[in-house]
């Protein structure tokens, strides 16, 4: 996170990272690579950078979703310099955040929502519409078995929408 993505200026992270990014960049590693067949790409390594500029909620989902893009990018940058002959993309990757405020269910949710809401989730799912990983907690109340099913069917239908989006590219 850049140090003006926040309200409060954040430290710069050289030497010293702390939980919160060190949690965020595993998330993203984790999602990043069910996405790929590493054993395809031998001798090679793909970093992907994710940089937050403005921290307004949903900032590891949107770094999943833009990492991924990134990740596809990359790819097939190296298919057309012929640096691989096939691409070791196995599925989209796409994460989207949910939550629940006065019981109602909420897609997307920006940081105002985000630090109200009563359920917060983070939902990563391949173009299988498998999941990868699903966090959530009740923040200031417990969810029941329905809504949560309801959250993972409102997840799934944004992203739907988000995996459309990567197809056209």
């Amino acid at each position: 996170m850049l140090p003006y993505s926040t309200p409060e200026r954040k430290e710069r992270e050289f030497a010293k990272r702390d939980g919160r990014s060190i949690e965020i960049q595993r998330l993203i590693g984790r999602s990043l690579r069910a996405a790929i067949d590493l054993a395809k790409i031998p001798g090679y390594s793909i970093m992907i950078d994710c940089d937050v500029i403005q921290a307004d909620g949903g900032t590891r989902t949107a770094s999943i979703n833009g990492g991924y893009i990134a990740l596809k990018r990359a790819v097939d940058r190296m298919l057309k310099e012929r640096k691989i002959e096939v691409s070791p993309i196995i599925t989209n990757v796409a994460a989207v955040s949910v939550g629940i405020i006065d019981n109602e269910i909420y897609l997307d949710l920006d940081y105002e929502k985000d630090s109200g809401a009563d359920v917060d989730m983070n939902i990563v799912m391949n173009g299988n519409f498998d999941f990868i990983e699903i966090q959530g907690t009740g923040e200031q109340a417990s969810f029941s078995k329905d809504q949560l099913n309801h959250m993972l069917k409102t997840a799934e239908a944004g992203i739907r929408e988000l995996i459309a989006l990567q197809n056209l590219y």
